[in-house]
């Protein structure tokens, strides 16, 4: 089977985010995406009522809406055009007693009880994994970064899987889960890799070995079409990027910005070495899933694993360091101001630990929680 890879501009950025939709008074999911998207299409004369609007998309459940950037030179310009997209939404939601939210999970309204968008291949999703899929009422932030070249895929695929990690402390936010906390920084994490060809990537030494397997997932069944492999970090060939999904939703504006310049600067640093005839060193496979399992299970207190020698150190070290040495990257893109966001995250707490400090002010109640999100989406992180 052959795949092409579109030749993007070398680290052009993309965004995905996902929002949830809740009752601004109870913090309840509300199922209201239908008039929610109809609504901004209605907005836009020139589209008819059975368009999509060109950045603000449908998802799996009815509670649920994504944002969408079109093709960013930088973050900054990623954040400018997800906030007039967030602006748009709202004209329709405020008049509604609506509120947006992003985590990783709601804290505590049913994931059963959330009804599905009517579309076949959604329908398709639930019918094959049943009880896990009625479990998805999960969010997450997607980074695309564009690759000039299809042998550069792969080998970026790989020194992304080594920041895994680092990237799963930073957004970890689903600590809470129908109503209990998990004990988890991240329990979207784990919850997300049930899906078939969710979770972690292969890693192939060759596209044409990437290609094989792509082929045998078509011919035994596993996928229909090629966004079925919903791997944690993939490539995106029809757009020429390598897509970075590992991240919990992200409470703020100003959070997706840090990540997203994160994502680009180490896409773009390791395309440089590719660039002057050098290798991206990776880890065994055992490494990579511990790593994963202790980004979700302790989230900015993990120890991660740093080499294939088995080199350790605490995840927010390891990320001061990467800073620093991303500094030249950061201002050679663009967004010097984003990537030090990165360290106001590592300063005021992930997401995880601010939600539960705000469960713990107010004597574990978890609507407090999800009315401090909504409160941080409008407002911007807190101190």
């Amino acid at each position: 089977m052959k795949i092409d890879f579109a030749s993007s501009k070398q680290s052009t950025l993309g965004v995905e985010w996902e929002l949830a939709l809740v009752d601004g008074q109870t913090g309840e999911l509300a199922s209201v995406a239908n008039e929610v998207l109809s609504g901004v299409v209605a907005k836009h004369p020139e589209l008819n009522e059975d368009d999509e609007h060109p950045h603000i998309k449908q998802e799996l459940l009815l509670n649920t809406v994504e944002l969408v950037t079109g093709i960013c030179e930088t973050a900054a310009e990623a954040k400018e055009d997800l906030s007039r997209s967030l602006a748009a939404v709202r004209e329709i939601t405020d008049p509604m007693g609506v509120e947006v939210f992003c985590a990783g999970s709601h804290p505590f309204s049913p994931p059963q009880l959330q009804p599905v968008t009517d579309k076949a291949r959604y329908a398709k999703l639930i019918d094959r994994t049943q009880w896990w899929g009625r479990q998805m009422v999960i969010y997450g932030v997607h980074v695309h970064v564009g690759l000039d070249r299809r042998e550069k895929a792969l080998p970026v695929l790989d020194g992304l899987v080594n920041y895994f990690p680092h990237f799963q402390a930073l957004s970890a936010s689903s600590p809470f889960w129908g109503g209990e906390d998990t004990g988890y920084a991240s329990h979207r994490a784990l919850m997300f890799q049930q899906l078939p060809t969710a979770g972690l990537p292969f890693q192939f030494p060759s596209w044409d070995e990437y290609e094989s397997y792509v082929q045998d997932m078509f011919t035994t069944g596993v996928i229909d079409t090629l966004s079925e492999i919903r791997w944690d970090i993939r490539p995106v060939p029809n757009l020429g990027t390598i897509e970075m999904r590992i991240c919990d939703g992200l409470a703020t504006l100003e959070e997706v910005g840090a990540i997203a310049a994160l994502t680009q600067c180490l896409v773009d640093e390791f395309s440089t070495t590719l660039d002057g005839g050098g290798t991206i060193p990776t880890m065994p496979p055992w490494h990579i899933q511990e790593n994963k399992w202790r980004a979700a299970r302790y989230g900015m207190e993990a120890i991660i694993i740093l080499d294939a020698a088995g080199n350790e150190k605490l995840v927010t070290d390891h990320l001061l360091e990467t800073l620093n040495r991303l500094e030249p990257v950061a201002a050679k893109l663009g967004c010097p101001d984003e990537l030090a966001d990165v360290e106001k995250i590592i300063r005021r707490g992930a997401g995880y630990q601010r939600q539960r400090r705000v469960a713990a002010e107010h004597g574990g109640d978890l609507q407090a929680v999800v009315l401090d999100l909504v409160k941080q989406m409008r407002n911007g992180p807190t101190a």
